[in-house]
């Protein structure tokens, strides 16, 4: 089969992988499942992966198949497998857990002590076929397309992991701040949106992608590159700050607004990553708000974002490529010249 390989780290998005031809892999546990893949979300960590930022994080043997937002059809099954059969749609939770361990007991499928990451510690999706296991499989409601939901299984997760924390501090009238409306932003939109009665206050730089914001159902706009956040935020609350701020930037300079537009007692919640946090210690025992990191989601929470998809509350804005365009899409990502997500397509 063709699979899209990392062989080196480089910074040179152009050529950064190689399509090659590869064996199908074989189902060798019990709990297998063989997915033929119809669509593979391309990720801003893709770019991170190629770049080397992972390695110090994650364990990597290259060459590898890159590719964690995936979705499909079941070509096979382990002897023991129950929850699918060949033929079903189903999307791909992109850590594949032990189900053993004290965090997979807890419910806590990010922290499995034996898990595997699709396209970050193993072969990933952009390929014909993607080997996982049962436990990271969820079944798709009829009518939901799998090219389509596919980069859910990343982007849709943490976005909703994000702002399902923060819901949990949200009263009716509080005020959410959603820095950056891109791949992830503009799902955590519509489930901010969906999920809870706050005022949202979008912010980008781009026009175009708060145009996509006011479509979705943010309350407010900011352009950050016209307008001082800290002033238009003073202005929105009475100078109380917004009780949530999601950053899906995470760039040093939004991580650095957190003491000025976060109110008493709230959270600046990072997602987006590769700046730092430079903030004296004396700024957060004075406001007593917290920075809160987001990695991916939970097997239940993918369920649930698929269940607020298939009730039509939140949609994502995608553009679909051929696998021999990946490197293209690499090197556009890298320039912010996507809209929403990009979807690899298998020959």
């Amino acid at each position: 089969m063709q699979a899209a390989r990392l062989h080196g780290y480089t910074e040179d998005m152009s050529d950064a992988l190689s399509i090659d031809d590869i064996d199908r892999p074989d189902i060798e546990r019990s709990d297998g499942v063989l997915i033929e893949v119809e669509g593979a979300g391309w990720c801003q960590t893709d770019n991170h992966i190629i770049e080397g930022m992972w390695e110090e994080y994650a364990p990597q043997d290259l060459p590898m198949t890159l590719g964690h937002e995936n979705a499909g059809i079941v070509a096979e099954t382990g002897d023991e497998v129950t929850l699918v059969e060949e033929g079903d749609p189903v999307i791909c939770h992109p850590v594949q857990t032990c189900g053993i361990c004290r965090p997979c007991r807890l419910g806590e499928d990010m922290y499995c002590k034996n898990s595997a990451f699709n396209g970050l510690t193993t072969n990933g999706g952009f390929a014909e076929y993607l080997l996982t296991n049962e436990r990271a499989v969820i079944p798709l409601p009829d009518g939901v397309d799998p090219t389509d939901i596919a980069p859910h299984a990343d982007a849709g997760i943490t976005a909703y992991h994000a702002v399902k924390k923060a819901v949990d501090e949200l009263n009716p009238g509080d005020t959410s701040v959603v820095i950056g409306v891109g791949g992830l932003g503009h799902i955590g939109v519509q489930c901010l949106e969906a999920m809870s009665a706050a005022d949202i206050v979008a912010v980008d730089i781009k026009d175009e992608a708060l145009e996509l914001a006011d479509e979705i159902g943010a309350h407010h706009t900011v352009n950050a590159s016209d307008e001082d956040l800290p002033d238009v935020i003073a202005d929105l609350t009475d100078d109380d700050g917004a009780q949530q701020v999601i950053d899906f930037v995470g760039g040093d300079e939004t991580t650095g607004l957190a003491p000025e537009i976060v109110a008493a007692g709230g959270d600046h919640h990072i997602v987006g990553y590769g700046g730092h946090i430079h903030e004296p210690s004396q700024a957060l025992v004075n406001g007593e708000f917290a920075y809160r990191g987001t990695l991916v989601g939970k097997y239940a929470e993918l369920q649930e974002l698929v269940a607020l998809v298939d009730r039509g509350e939140v949609e994502l804005r995608t553009e679909r490529h051929d696998l021999g365009e990946i490197n293209t899409v690499a090197e556009r990502l890298e320039h912010n010249e996507i809209e929403g997500r990009a979807v690899i397509l298998p020959p």
